[in-house]
């Protein structure tokens, strides 16, 4: 049999991300919080009304209101609207995935974003875009030796346009005189990422011009935490000389972390799934799981009296979710997105429906009848 050798990813080429075709630009998806809300189908407004109900009650008692949302609600135009819901105080933490935050750098720095996929895996250049891997990567470094995580270290990396990173010979000495430290092993890649990619020291001013597109910029100016939770080798940022996945790990853990301190805070709350059909149903459930873990052994109660919505194009296998789960031999049962959170203990609503549709529409409904 042939020996398989892994390749190596150091030898990639990559390219200006300016030289990209790039099939969406910021002017042409961002839509105005006060643009009228779309007309909905009777069924989906009795959702959004009840849902906006659900965020009044939740935030009168100080409870948590969790967005967790794929990249379609960031490509759709979806930012301004989410960036008014957070300055009002209507969503207390948001979370994505690896995805979302890649379209949100490139609109925040570039103004354009998404390419064809087709024809880029095709001719090998799918994802090896320079600026969009080394930018993120820098961030991730630079955060993890500031014990941030994924969200708060590219929040912060838009807002600040750039970052500073520390000499080589501070690290060195910092990880010899300390090297059992909570951050030995992230400076330890800072210091590699340095040596290896010629990273200078001291200021890296990156400018980012439209960062009103993005979803992780507005989380870090309203002081909303902000949580990442991608894959490893999910995402284009795979396809770099830079890619790490200790440095991506590392962040990711400590935002796993961050949201199961949300979901603690989920009693008499809500949590909005919003075109994520993969990430929130399995972060969510492994989150919730810890949570009751350490309860429990703390003689608190389990997370209860919270409500779930989640939205999403599919029909929802034409089952009536309100019942609970399908059987195993209804084909409705395979649907990752509406089994697992039917399981969670809250009450789930399904709302088939555009996600961006669904958004603007409860920020209306909130704004009709909230503060």
């Amino acid at each position: 049999m042939k020996r398989i050798e892994p390749i190596d990813l150091g030898k990639l080429r990559v390219y200006p991300l300016e030289q990209r075709r790039s099939l969406t630009r910021i002017e042409e998806i961002l839509v105005s919080p006060d643009s009228p809300a779309p007309a909905l189908a009777e069924l989906n407004r009795r959702e959004i009304e009840a849902c906006a109900a659900a965020v009044r009650r939740a935030r009168e008692r100080d409870a948590a209101v969790i967005l967790m949302y794929g990249a379609h609600l960031l490509r759709n135009g979806a930012a301004l609207i989410l960036d008014e819901m957070m300055r009002r105080g209507w969503l207390t933490h948001v979370a994505t995935n690896g995805a979302g935050t890649i379209h949100d750098w490139e609109y925040a720095w570039l103004g354009r974003s998404t390419e064809s996929v087709e024809e880029n895996v095709a001719s090998g250049t799918f994802g090896t875009w320079d600026e969009t891997g080394r930018n993120i990567h820098l961030a991730l470094l630079a955060g993890g030796i500031r014990s941030e995580g994924y969200g708060t270290a590219l929040g912060r990396f838009i807002i600040e346009n750039g970052t500073t990173l520390p000499s080589q010979g501070e690290l060195e000495q910092q990880i010899r005189e300390d090297p059992c430290h909570p951050l030995a092993a992230n400076r330890t890649e800072m210091l590699r990422a340095m040596r290896e990619h010629k990273l200078p020291s001291g200021r890296l001013d990156i400018i980012h011009r439209w960062k009103h597109g993005s979803i992780l910029a507005s989380a870090f100016k309203h002081h909303v935490p902000a949580t990442v939770h991608p894959g490893i080798g999910y995402d284009i940022i795979s396809c770099h000389p830079m890619f790490n996945g200790a440095v991506i790990g590392r962040a990711a853990e400590l935002d796993f972390k961050l949201f199961a301190g949300a979901v603690d805070n989920l009693d008499g709350g809500v949590v909005l799934s919003i075109g994520s059909a993969i990430m929130a149903p399995q972060v969510f459930e492994k989150s919730l799981s810890c949570v009751h873990n350490l309860r429990f052994h703390q003689g608190r109660p389990p997370v209860r009296d919270f409500s779930i919505f989640v939205v999403d194009l599919q029909d929802g296998g034409n089952w009536d979710w309100s019942k609970g789960e399908p059987p195993k031999d209804n084909a409705a049962y395979y649907l990752r997105f509406c089994k697992s959170f039917s399981r969670m203990g809250g009450a789930m609503h399904y709302a088939q429906c555009d996600n961006l549709a669904f958004v603007h529409g409860l920020l209306h409904e909130l704004r009709r009848n909230g503060p």
